[in-house]
């Protein structure tokens, strides 16, 4: 199973940053030589195997698709359909019927339609991009830069804390545990432990006075924005899921975030929230701290 999850890792890494859209398909989109010679192994993969493999595959390709460009979103049906696309090449392959060079340029055709699919901005964006494309990338801060971003020392910390797009590694959830502090962590790409959760922040249920510290550093507020600009963008789900948020804080609890979000925080309840907003450097926007008062 480890060898052939590095076939796998080799086989997204040859092909890592290319454009699908580039001309249709560019002829580098293709299996690489290493590839090519463990395919002629295929049959060797024990059929108790395979789910776990084609589990494996469809991880790593969403991984790779967000590591492109951190907007991209993908729910459970695009999730089954992408392992779906795996599973037909693996029949294909092990069928010996069709030139290889054809399959593989028939695997990056469904792998473009997909990605219209599930994400069809992504056309706008790429169609007209080069055959190597610039990541719209997301990185995982150290939790010294993230405190000082979200200008966290300005309050007083109340468990239990939830980090909304922690970031695999939960950097800012380990920090605040090893000082004691009751924290969890969600993202789409954590690997699940007692405190890191993987999760979708939109499908995640956030509960009801729960937390008594919500914190997202460039995470679902960025994301907000991002929908927010976009004609296709889920703006209406991203409105209802922040009203969720707040209404998942304890009474004097905090939702911490940044970039800010000026178009939706006007209209927030004077009565029942506390807006405060801080400098973030010389950056054009702010970080929030929204306190539930009731």
């Amino acid at each position: 199973m480890h060898k052939w999850r590095q076939h796998i890792d080799h086989q997204i890494g040859f092909n890592q940053d290319k454009n699908l859209f580039y001309h249709g398909i560019p002829q580098a989109m293709k299996f690489s030589q290493s590839t090519l010679q463990a395919i002629r192994r295929l049959d060797d993969i024990p059929e108790k195997d395979l789910p776990l493999l084609m589990d494996y595959t469809t991880e790593k390709v969403l991984q790779g698709f967000c590591r492109i460009n951190q907007y991209f979103s993908f729910d459970e049906n695009d999730k089954n359909d992408l392992k779906e696309i795996y599973r037909n090449l693996h029949r294909k392959i092990t069928t010996k019927t069709i030139p290889l060079s054809t399959i593989a340029d028939n695997h990056y055709e469904n792998l473009k339609y997909w990605l219209l699919k599930t994400n069809p901005f992504s056309q706008k964006i790429y169609s007209e991009s080069d055959a190597i494309v610039n990541a719209v990338a997301c990185s995982e801060y150290s939790a010294q830069l993230q405190k000082r971003t979200l200008h966290l020392d300005r309050i007083k910390l109340s468990d239990p804390i939830l980090d909304i797009g922690c970031g695999k590694d939960g950097n800012l959830v380990k920090n605040l545990r090893e000082e004691n502090l009751e924290a969890y962590g969600i993202d789409r790409f954590s690997d699940n432990s007692p405190f890191l959760k993987k999760a979708d922040w939109l499908e995640f249920d956030y509960g009801t006075e729960k937390w008594g510290t919500i914190v997202s550093n460039l995470g679902f507020s960025n994301h907000f924005v991002h929908h927010h600009l976009r004609n296709d963008g889920a703006y209406i789900e991203y409105a209802k899921k922040f009203m969720d948020i707040l209404r998942s804080l304890k009474i004097g609890g905090c939702f911490c975030y940044a970039p800010d979000l000026p178009f939706i925080e006007q209209f927030l309840n004077e009565t029942n929230f506390q807006i405060t907003k801080y400098g973030i450097d010389n950056l054009s926007f702010n970080a929030t701290i929204i306190t539930r008062l009731i």
